[in-house]
Formats: C-alpha cells, sequence, structure tokens
C-alpha cells in the first residue's frame, strides 16, 4: 500500500496533543489576567509570562505576524507550487491580511477580556439592589481550526486568532490537498508559538477522523457543506459548539438602468470570480440580468478580461491561479461539458495533470443560458447543482428584477448576495426580500477586507461570524456572576416550605398584573 502524498501525523500523536492541550487548559491561572512583569527565562515562541494569561496571548497574537512577515517567501512559494497562486494575491489576501489584524487584536485583546460585556451589572428589580452582579468574558476552553486549502493561511490565522485572544489552547488541523503549505507551516508554527498551547495536526481522511472522535470544546470549520455535516454529527456526540463558514452559490443581481456604468459593473463582478481562480466561497456564482442586457454584460466582461490578461488568462505570465488539484480539474471541465448552456466566453483549459499546477488551468469563462429554457430547467442544470468554486460565471437572463429575487429566494440562503444598483428604494426593497449571510452594493469581495463589520453565513452557508472581536466571542462565552447577602434573608422567608396563605397570595400576585392591550389578540386577527 503506497504512502499518501503528503505528511500525516501519527494516530498516537494527535492522541498526546489533545491531551497535552486540555492539560495546559486547566493548569493555567484563569484569574490571572492582569499584567504580569516577566521573568528572565522566556524564549522566542515560550513568553516569559503566566500561561494563557493577557500578555502571554498578546506575545503569542504577535509571534503570528512574525511568522507570517519573516517568512512571506516561503508561504508564496508553497502556495505557488500548490495552488499556482500569484505572489501579489497572497500577499494582499493572505499575508498582509493576517499581519494587519494580528496586530488589531494584539492592540484590542485586553480590551475584549475586560471590558464591553464584561462589566458590572445594575440589578433592575428593586428587592434585588442589594445584589452584586456582573458578565464576564470566559474561554469555551480548548480549541480545533479545521481550516481549507482555498486560502489556507488567512482561514487558519483568522480562527486561531480570536482563539489565542480568547485564551484558548486549540489544535490546527490542516489541509492535506496543500500539501508544500501545509508541511511549511507545521514547522513554523511549532517555532513561533508555544507548542503547549498552539499545535498542528497533518493528514487526510483517517488523521481527521481521529480528531474528531475526541472531545474538543469549540470547533472552527472552513469548507463545504458536505464535510460540514459529517464534523456536525461528530462534534454532536461531545455537544461541542461549532462555527461553520461555508459557502453555497452567492448570486450577483445586475439592474443595467440604475446600477451607473454597467462597464464598471462587470469589471468588477469578474474580478471577484477570476480570484483564485474562482476558488473562494464569496466568489460571485451566477449573474441574474435582464436578458436583453446580456450581449452587453458579456462585451464588458471580454473587454475586462482582456485588459486582466492581454495575453490570455493561462499565459505563464499572467498573473491567474490554476485549479488545486487533478480531481478538481476534471471535476470543472465535467461541468463545462454537461451544461446546457453555451460558452461564450474562454472555456479553453491546460492539459491537466496530477504533478504539474501551471498544466491544470482554466480561463475564466462565461456561460449564456438559452432564452428557449425556463428558469426552473436553468436551475436544474449542472452548473446550478452545487457551489462551482470554479472560474466560471453562468449568466441568467430574466424579465424582471422580481423574477430575479424570487430566482434566488427558492434557493438555498447564500454567504453573500451581491446586487448592483445605486437606487435607494430598489436596495431596500432586495434587501427586504433575500436572506444571507452577508449583502454587498456595487461591488465583490471587497467586504473581506472590513476590518469592522461581521462574516458569517446563515442555514446552509454556515453559522456563527468572524473577524477580530466577532472571532474571539466564538470562542469565549458569557458567565454571569451573582453574590447575594445573606443580609437579604428577611425577604426570603416566604420562599421557605411550609406554604401559607400569605406566601400563595404572594405567588399569586402575577394573576393580576394587568396586560395591555396593544398587539394582542385582536390586532392579529
Amino acid at each position: 500500500m503506497s504512502s499518501p502524498p503528503y505528511e500525516c501525523t501519527p494516530l498516537e500523536e494527535i492522541d498526546r496533543i489533545h491531551a497535552e492541550l486540555h492539560a495546559t487548559f486547566l493548569s493555567a491561572s484563569l484569574s490571572s489576567l492582569s499584567s504580569s512583569a516577566p521573568s528572565t527565562n522566556g524564549t522566542f515562541n515560550t513568553p516569559p509570562f503566566p500561561l494563557l494569561s493577557i500578555p502571554y496571548r498578546t506575545h503569542q497574537v504577535l509571534q503570528i505576524a512574525r511568522l507570517c512577515q519573516e517568512n512571506a517567501d516561503a508561504i508564496c512559494d508553497a502556495l505557488f507550487q500548490d495552488l499556482g497562486k500569484p505572489r501579489e494575491e497572497v500577499l494582499l489576501a493572505e499575508v498582509g491580511a493576517v499581519i494587519e489584524r494580528a496586530l488589531i487584536t494584539a492592540q484590542k485583546v485586553e480590551e475584549w477580556v475586560t471590558g464591553g460585556d464584561a462589566e458590572k451589572v445594575e440589578m433592575s428589580a428593586g428587592w434585588q439592589k442589594n445584589w452584586k452582579a456582573k458578565v464576564e468574558r470566559r474561554a469555551k476552553g480548548v480549541g480545533l481550526v479545521i481550516s481549507p486549502w482555498n486560502y489556507p493561511l488567512i482561514l487558519t490565522f483568522q480562527p486561531l486568532l480570536g482563539a489565542v485572544a480568547a485564551g484558548c489552547p486549540a489544535a490546527i488541523k490542516l489541509s492535506e490537498v496543500v500539501p508544500q503549505f501545509s508541511s511549511l507551516m507545521a514547522k513554523l508554527v511549532e517555532k513561533y508559538l508555544d507548542p503547549r498551547a498552539y499545535r498542528v495536526v497533518l493528514g487526510g481522511v483517517k488523521e481527521i477522523t481521529r480528531v474528531l472522535q475526541l472531545k474538543w470544546d469549540q470547533i472552527f470549520y472552513t469548507g463545504n457543506g458536505r464535510v460540514a455535516r459529517i464534523i456536525s454529527a461528530a462534534a454532536a456526540r461531545h455537544l461541542t459548539p461549532m462555527t461553520l463558514e461555508l459557502g453555497g452559490k452567492s448570486p450577483v443581481i445586475v439592474h443595467p438602468e440604475t446600477c451607473g456604468d454597467l462597464e464598471t459593473a462587470a469589471r468588477r463582478i469578474i474580478w471577484g470570480k477570476i480570484n483564485n481562480a474562482g476558488q473562494i466561497c464569496i466568489a460571485p456564482d451566477y449573474v441574474l440580468i435582464p436578458t436583453t442586457s446580456i450581449p452587453s454584460f458579456v462585451s464588458a466582461v471580454s473587454k475586462a478580461l482582456k485588459t486582466f490578461f492581454p495575453k490570455g488568462a493561462l499565459h505563464p505570465e499572467s498573473s491567474y491561479a490554476r485549479i488545486v488539484s487533478q480531481t478538481h480539474f476534471k471535476r470543472i471541465k465535467g461541468l463545462l461539458e454537461g451544461t446546457k448552456g453555451k460558452v461564450v466566453l474562454g472555456g479553453q483549459t491546460g492539459p491537466g495533470s496530477v504533478t504539474s499546477t501551471p498544466d491544470r488551468g482554466i480561463e475564466p469563462t462565461v456561460v449564456v443560458f438559452p432564452e428557449t429554457m425556463s428558469l426552473e430547467e436553468i436551475g436544474k442544470d449542472v452548473l446550478m447543482e452545487e457551489e462551482l468554486f470554479a472560474p466560471v460565471l453562468p449568466v441568467i437572463g430574466v424579465k424582471s428584477l422580481e423574477e430575479g429575487l424570487e430566482f434566488v429566494r427558492r434557493r438555498d440562503h447564500p454567504l453573500v448576495i451581491y446586487a448592483f444598483t445605486e437606487d435607494k428604494s430598489l436596495q431596500e426593497k432586495i434587501l427586504n426580500s433575500t436572506m444571507s449571510g452577508n449583502f454587498v452594493f456595487n461591488d465583490t469581495f471587497q467586504q473581506l477586507a472590513s476590518n469592522d463589520i461581521p462574516f458569517g453565513g446563515v442555514g446552509e452557508s454556515g453559522h456563527g461570524r468572524q473577524v477580530l472581536k466577532y472571532t474571539f466571542d466564538e470562542f469565549t462565552y458569557l458567565r454571569s456572576v451573582v453574590d447575594i447577602p445573606q443580609s437579604d434573608e428577611p425577604g426570603f422567608v416566604g420562599r421557605y416550605p411550609p406554604s401559607t396563605a400569605q406566601s400563595v397570595a404572594f405567588a399569586e400576585g402575577c394573576l393580576k398584573i394587568a396586560i395591555p392591550s396593544g398587539g394582542g389578540r385582536k390586532a392579529a386577527l
């Protein structure tokens, strides 16, 4: 039996990692959240602070920034080998984003832990006025981060930053689909982060199966719905809470009369599609546009692609990623061969190769469905069955905005809906008649650049939120603390047995409270 083409963590080592991480969490002083004077016995990756204290967390977060900054060339090289991903794309979307958010996290971690929800509470009921109450943020425990192959750096460290800031030790299961990157990260995490608290697991199905047999306190998974169901079932056995960042078919609604310049809209749409050759959960999946505007839209997309890739997208000098594996390459070719739509732009592919990433190229491709197909028939086409995760953009003609919205509503809730219209009333109409994890007007992809708004799905596109403080919240829980003084004992006499006429009368007081008439049964009828 041949060995897999990627490194694997031995199963017994996975068990040891799990046990050691839990031992770290249990041994850490959870009450040691204030600043502590450093000792003299710290090392590069093991800081001289109390384990999991705020200074310790800050140090580890900054170590993540150093890991990315000091090894940027190696990271870019690994992702080029695995994905053919251009250096600029890696630096902007992954390395730079991790460094920026690590620095913000380091600045904010103490505020997140000790401020906001973690504050004293004034009790509203008069008979509770002597109670001392507060709500505090506490780490859930040991986390498990399961990261994907498409944007493996940012989608590994973005969840991990939240875990570190929260005070959660964590295991990181890296994807076997990007073996060069995962092997590099295993070495770098061990070098830069404290191995008592943060460990990497490598491998495929056998290794992740073992990982999921173990009990974790929070699982953060980024990937697809099929695997999410398997992970969710495993987590349910231990009642482990989860964050699921999935995907789905994110539509683009184009209203030509109010979108401004159609060429600008088309350029923004196709740019969002070609990032990482369409292999990202927020890529525009399909376009809904009035049938009469399809020729103008296709022409505008063609113009943009010629500007992006003067020598063609598959030319060696073009900054354009390749398909991650031969399996995915064949899957996408099969989609193009099986669709009833017509390829009107692109469609050319490389020869395909298991070992040569450059050969697994597929041009940005636009597919238009014939007017003779009904929307019901289009909805059943092979291109519309599931998230494409490919540089293929189906264009669907509709008679009206309402018809397009109805098409979106009949499908699972997407991770994001894109709509191109500058008309505020239409924006409100589209917002109020659809459901999605996120919504972006007049651009694509750029919502990921924001450090201030939450990102996540709903329904089939996932649950839970990130980035920064939102990720921190995923790895923490709110614990209420109440101190009830014995001086209040005289007021509690009626709660103790035996019941008396007086205590029963007090309990029956709720039956005499006047209930306002507004919004009641009459209004509902």
